[in-house]
């Protein structure tokens, strides 16, 4: 990438951390072409807090919308959440989430992540899972962040579609279909 007016980058790094809330600022440094310190300086003039800031602020404004979970009972953190349509979830892999033979994540913390943000995406008081069709497609280990993302792809009466997709850095290391069921009214 060429070099641009410091204006012009601000606008660039604006859009991006709006496209992208999980872009370090080594990645942003990357994709401006430009050292970290300045992207931290360019942070800082147009307000933009750093990336725990940034998850924070949205985990919070998250976990304010969801209905038919308390605050907290999703697992990992809620980061994004459109109640009827979609959500994303972030859980990092820790020591205790590993089988001690093999240090690969046991599958429980991937299907509860995937399985509570489906229930959180869903626009009612009380839901639960009817149907759920999983596959662990790599294994996982300590250290890895996790994200998942849910979305409703269809609604039949009370009956909800849920997909819900996670991913590594790199990767799809887990997916979920499920068929949720609601009670009570929006």
């Amino acid at each position: 990438m060429a070099r641009v007016k410091k204006k012009e980058r601000q606008q660039i790094l604006l859009a991006q951390v709006k496209d992208k809330p999980f872009l370090t600022d080594e990645e942003l440094a990357k994709n401006l072409d430009v050292s970290v310190q300045t992207i931290r300086l360019d942070r800082l003039e147009l307000g933009i807090p750093e990336l725990r800031g940034r998850i924070r602020k949205m985990a919070e404004t998250a976990q304010n919308k969801v209905k038919a979970l308390r605050s907290g009972e999703v697992v990992g953190e809620l980061i994004d959440l459109e109640l009827g349509h979609s959500g994303i979830s972030l859980l990092r892999i820790t020591e205790d989430m590993v089988f001690a033979k093999t240090q690969i994540a046991k599958g429980q913390y991937m299907f509860s992540q995937a399985n509570s943000l489906a229930i959180a995406v869903i626009d009612a008081p009380m839901a639960v899972t009817g149907v759920a069709n999983v596959k662990y497609k790599v294994p996982v280990h300590v250290g890895e962040k996790l994200i998942a993302k849910a979305e409703i792809v269809k609604v039949r009466g009370n009956k909800y579609f849920v997909w819900v997709k996670t991913r590594n850095e790199t990767q799809e290391v887990f997916r979920a279909k499920f068929i949720m069921a609601s009670w009570g009214e929006n």
